[in-house]
């Protein structure tokens, strides 16, 4: 890979891949045979809609004895699928190795799965050898489990190697099946990597959220209106008889009628008379918001006085009975005003949790 100031066309087509909005990847889950990788490249290409293709070369596998890709072998058939294409080609990476093999078959754009972001120790290897390494923009996805620090730290580890063009892929996280969705989304922790890397571009990948095909379309949709940069959806010939995935994968003509179906929003609209209407309607939210918390003030200073009744008469500070009323009475009131029961125990737990801590500060003052 040149480490001059001179692009090549090869990286030139990359460096207009990243930039452009919204930027769409696919392909395969699994590089499986020549064949198929090279017949899905081109099916994608002809869509006229997808800008990098994508397939796992290496694939961490929860159990051994299943499929764990085809290995090195599988690169030259990419570095084909891209002579034909003339679209840039993107693999996971886990080990310095295979960052090596990749970078030697001329793979653009490399990414961090989930499985490695929950690693420091794996991160920091890639981050080595990506060290001198110029040109190749470097996805970090989140780790498996809903931890912001580790894929906040992921990122950092890759920028310290040097890398100059980092973005993020939002993929779920797991939730032990307690769920619709294979790994559920939990938008917010997205949102909150969004406003602590505003410079970084941020994609979905449906397939892993969703893990089923008839979903894909309402997440992919969800995460444009929420200003995402981009999606990467996997791609397969034959979805029905992938090696791997099979129910999330879709043909490249059925991805093509689902970005056609997306609704694609834009931030501001530039119109004067649109930023007034808008402007008036977030003052009302603001002094909502300062009556909120003006409200839930007021709540503590009750609470604390109850801590202090409960310090002075040696009781407990977890009333289980007295927290359920107060859980159904919540989830009552706001399905009447339209508020969902996730959202209600949500905010009733914080607020709990709010309260408890302010007693036990009194109960062992």
């Amino acid at each position: 890979m040149s480490t001059t100031a001179t692009l090549t066309a090869a990286q030139e087509a990359t460096q207009k891949a990243w930039s452009k909005r919204p930027l769409i990847i696919s392909g395969p889950c699994s590089a499986e045979t020549e064949e198929q990788v090279i017949a899905t490249a081109q099916r994608l290409a002809a869509t006229g809609k997808v800008d990098v293709l994508r397939a796992g070369i290496w694939k961490p596998r929860t159990r051994p004895g299943m499929f764990e890709g085809i290995g090195t072998k599988g690169l030259p058939w990419l570095q084909k699928a891209k002579e034909l294409t003339g679209l840039p080609v993107a693999i996971e990476v886990a080990t310095a190795k295979q960052v090596e093999d990749a970078l030697h078959f001329d793979v653009d754009i490399l990414w961090i799965g989930a499985r490695t972001t929950v690693n420091p120790f794996s991160v920091q290897e890639i981050a080595d050898a990506l060290k001198g390494v110029e040109n190749v923009p470097v996805l970090v996805k989140n780790p498996i489990n809903p931890d912001l620090e580790l894929w906040g730290g992921g990122v950092e580890r890759i920028a310290r190697a040097g890398i100059k063009q980092i973005g993020l892929i939002h993929r779920g996280f797991s939730n032990y099946g307690n769920t619709d969705f294979r790994n559920a989304p939990m938008w917010h922790l997205a949102i909150e990597m969004k406003r602590r890397f505003p410079e970084m571009p941020i994609i979905c990948d449906p397939s892993h959220i969703c893990g089923r095909r008839d979903t894909l379309q309402d997440v992919a949709q969800k995460s444009v209106d929420l200003q995402y940069d981009g999606l990467i959806v996997e791609s397969h010939i034959d979805p029905d008889n992938a090696w791997s995935d099979a129910k999330q994968q879709i043909t490249p003509e059925t991805l093509a009628e689902l970005l056609g179906n997306i609704t694609w929003r834009k931030e501001d609209t530039g119109s004067a008379e649109y930023h007034a209407a808008l402007e008036k309607l977030r003052q009302q939210i603001d002094h909502l918001d300062d009556e909120i918390f003006q409200i839930l003030g007021n709540r503590i200073k009750i609470a604390e006085q109850i801590g202090q009744y409960k310090k002075d008469n040696n009781i407990t500070i977890l009333q289980t009975n007295r927290w359920n009323e107060i859980l159904e009475r919540g989830i009552k009131k706001g399905e009447k005003t339209g508020l969902t029961e996730e959202f209600i125990t949500r905010f009733l737990d914080a607020v709990h949790m709010e309260s408890i801590n302010h007693q036990n500060k009194i109960m062992n003052s």
